[in-house]
């Protein structure tokens, strides 16, 4: 059988939050099954639990917002990417503040902290929602779909009109597999241009970012000393927010994503649009593992 897992013991971390700007202490912890993700404000009194979920997203600007009775958590895709990513069906994220911390922009610190953790797979059956009719949103020319596959692949096209965004670079497509993943999308970090930043911070937002943690542009360049990571970064970047985005609906996903100029917003209402289509999808299970068409990080003992 296919099982759920979660953290073989709790790890702790510390960054700052790329919009606050401000210090972020974040633990994960091991947590039981059928318990999702649940992120927890362990600096406000009676420690806010907020679970996952499409409905619980509040803002969207530039990144994907938790909120809950008034507490807010923001900035959640990266790690919920990673969780995705290595399979991690169950676990407490606790933290200090109300961002998670941006790290190097990028999921690859999350991977390396659920690793260093270790996982363990749990008693409980791992549950799929298997996509059996299209399901689509568009706002203007932007779009965003999941269609019946099996597996899970996402497919996305960026359209960016300058210099360092080169026609061939700005599709990407991946069949999703843990191996996959960790390889050629965790590490892709998020980006912005430097025009932007000074309209951002008078809105609150960017007050912590830097060339340490993102990939910035001028008019011209890419200004970070050492380039990119890949070629496709950027678009790399935004099939890993996608998949953190896409996680908010509790499960993994055997269907094909398609994305088109997609940002978390759109993919909020399209996640959104999957809860109320309940013709469209069901939930799914393995008995035996070989028979799954999603392959996860096999488990060290």
């Amino acid at each position: 059988m296919t099982r759920q897992r979660t953290l073989k013991t709790q790890i702790h971390s510390t960054g700052i939050g790329l919009h606050s700007g401000k210090k972020v202490h974040l633990t994960l912890r091991p947590a039981p099954e059928n318990t999702g993700i649940v992120f927890r404000r362990v600096d406000l009194n009676h420690t806010p639990h907020i679970s996952v979920c499409p409905t619980c997203v509040g803002d969207t600007r530039l990144s994907t917002t938790l909120m809950k009775d008034g507490a807010t958590i923001s900035t959640i895709e990266h790690l919920m990417s990673a969780f995705y990513g290595l399979g991690v069906d169950n676990a407490y994220v606790d933290l200090d503040a109300p961002e998670i911390p941006i790290m190097d922009g990028s999921a690859s610190t999350f991977v390396f902290m659920l690793k260093s953790a270790g996982l363990v797979e749990q008693s409980a059956a791992k549950r799929y929602i298997r996509i059996k009719a299209p399901i689509e949103v568009r706002e203007d020319d932007k779009r965003a779909s999941l269609e019946p596959y099996n597996g899970f692949s996402l497919s996305f096209e960026i359209d960016f009109q300058h210099p360092a965004f080169s026609d061939e670079h700005q599709t990407q497509s991946v069949d999703f597999s843990s191996l996959r993943y960790e390889k050629e999308i965790s590490r892709a970090r998020t980006f912005g241009f430097i025009r932007d930043v000074e309209a951002l911070r008078m809105q609150g937002l960017a007050l912590g970012a830097s060339l340490e943690n993102a990939v910035g542009l001028d008019e011209f360049r890419v200004l970070n000393e050492d380039g990119l990571r890949f070629r496709d970064e950027f678009v790399r970047h935004k099939i890993l927010d996608a998949v953190g985005d896409l996680y908010l609906l509790g499960s993994p996903i055997l269907g094909a994503y398609h994305g088109y100029k997609s940002g978390h917003e759109l993919n909020n209402q399209l996640t959104r649009k999957v809860l109320s289509s309940e013709n469209a999808w069901e939930y799914v299970t393995f008995d035996e593992r070989d028979s799954a068409p999603i392959s996860f990080v096999p488990l060290t003992a």
